[in-house]
């Protein structure tokens, strides 16, 4: 059991997908590492708040690399060869855009991230919640946590924020950036269905490939010419497929949207649509993260936040009843789990030694101290619309390649002995880096830092005069530093 009179190596702070990975690279790299976490539940939105399931997405990017390896590799091969997860998915209308899929069953997930916490020798305290840092002048010597035991102090060499929103690093004085109430992107909750008679929804499919979106299979830099290439490419390819699986998103229905949008049958802030998520045996299940989403809800303000999970209930009955009366295939179906909050979309970005941002996407810029890599767009947002994605200023690294992700994009400005991790490092808005594979690939860098820098006694802002080792390190873990476009 974890000791609160220990002083840990390392103490990480959020059990979601970066601070999994973060505490897996810590205590592999030799570190007495203890994870943090409110709930009794580990994995964030790929097992707590969604989307579950599909969200091993982007490992791949338009050059057929694999950009995204390391523990969410190793976790996606485990699930595999235990019969939870499918193969990627990678067909060529897909890997041009580098939009592919691995599919995983989010239970599973959950139960696999325990038994690689004990594996790995890491200490959990859940039902814990991280109230303030311990400090001395500016350099962080601890947490102070609340839980059924009251409130506690615990002393850690290193602190890693994973907590997705940087409520740690801002408490620790760290400097952060935060879009307004009015442009935040929405936040969402999401639930998943059972029941629905795929062959009936193919047939619809079949006879509808018009009906569907297709933006995410195309890139930023595609001429009008190719886009429509794409598009009927597209429409054949749906209007084909034999295995529901080979879609990984069903997007769109546009004429059943229209409808319900004038009899009131569907709400204005969202598309349809849904991803598919894999149970055991082969069977498939719809999972929808986007049907639920409320425009405005800021995560720094908990008054604002409980009106977002109360919309999004509301929601979420709205969408049920119309896929029920409208959508072929879901006339027996039935919803098998509402994820018990919202994934947070947009939160704080805590500013650190180096800002990502939008040009460093689009030139697909190499580090030297780069703990990982990426290629997913910069500048599409999230909006609270039937169209679901704005465009804005939308780029992804030229030549099909891939950008660097930049060790001191995890090291926050005025701030010693902390380091962040997942969707809040520093980057510009269009540069977020909050999707599963980032957050895992900077975890996963952070808890590897962390753990060189309580065994060679020195800050994450020393270490940055020299990454090799923590390179050497990643790369000993299976991380992709280098090899890419």
């Amino acid at each position: 059991m974890p000791n609160y009179h220990e002083e840990y190596d390392v103490i990480i702070c959020g059990g979601g997908t970066s601070g999994v990975a973060a505490a897996i690279a810590a205590a592999r790299t030799g570190a007495n590492t203890l994870l943090v976490e409110r709930m009794g539940a580990l994995g964030g939105q790929l097992s707590v708040s969604g989307p579950p399931g599909f969200a091993f997405a982007h490992l791949f990017n338009p050059c057929g690399e694999q950009d995204a390896a390391g523990i969410i590799e190793e976790i996606h091969h485990r699930l595999l060869e235990e019969g939870h997860a499918l193969p990627h998915l990678k067909p060529e209308i897909r890997l041009r855009a580098g939009y592919t899929f691995s599919y995983i069953d989010p239970d599973w997930f959950n139960l696999v991230i325990f038994d690689m916490m004990e594996e790995n020798k890491v200490n959990l305290l859940l039902h814990t919640l991280v109230v303030d840092v311990m400090r001395e002048e500016n350099r962080v010597t601890g947490i102070v946590v609340e839980n059924a035991d009251g409130r506690r102090e615990i002393k850690g060499k290193i602190v890693v924020d994973c907590t997705g929103e940087g409520d740690i690093a801002s408490r620790a004085g760290a400097p952060y950036e935060i879009v307004s109430q009015e442009e935040i992107q929405p936040q969402s909750l999401a639930f998943t269905a059972d029941g629905v008679d795929w062959k009936e929804l193919l047939a619809y499919i079949h006879t509808n490939p018009d009906q569907f979106t297709y933006f995410e299979l195309t890139l930023p830099e595609m001429t009008k010419e190719e886009v429509e290439e794409v598009r009927k490419e597209a429409e054949k390819y749906y209007g084909s497929v034999t295995d529901v699986t080979q879609l990984g998103e069903i997007m769109g229905f546009y004429k059943l949207r229209d409808h319900g949008l004038e009899t009131g049958e569907w709400h204005q802030y969202a598309g349809v649509g849904f991803f598919l998520t894999p149970r055991e045996g082969g069977h498939i299940q719809a999972h929808f993260q986007h049907s639920a989403q409320v425009p405005g809800i800021m995560p720094t303000d908990a008054w604002s936040l409980s009106k977002g999970e109360a919309e999004c209930r509301k929601q979420i009955q709205i969408a049920w009843k119309f896929f029920k009366k409208y959508v072929p295939g879901f006339k027996n179906a039935y919803i098998t789990r509402i994820c018990p909050e919202m994934r947070i979309r947009e939160g704080r970005r805590i500013m650190g030694d180096y800002k990502l941002t939008r040009d460093d996407v689009a030139e697909g810029r190499k580090f030297r101290d780069v703990i990982g890599k990426s290629h997913f767009k910069a500048g599409a947002h999230h909006a609270a619309n039937g169209n679901t994605i704005v465009l804005t200023n939308k780029c992804a690294p030229k030549d099909g390649g891939s950008h660097d992700i930049p060790y001191r994009c995890l090291v926050p400005l005025g701030v010693e002995n902390l380091l962040v991790a997942g969707k809040m490092i520093s980057t510009d808005r269009d540069a977020y880096q909050r999707y599963v594979q980032q957050t895992m690939i900077t975890g996963q860098a952070a808890g590897a830092a962390a753990a060189l820098c309580a065994k060679h006694g020195v800050s994450p802002r020393m270490l940055e005069q020299d990454v090799s080792e923590l390179q050497q390190t990643l790369k000993n873990q299976g991380a992709v530093l280098d090899g890419t476009h």
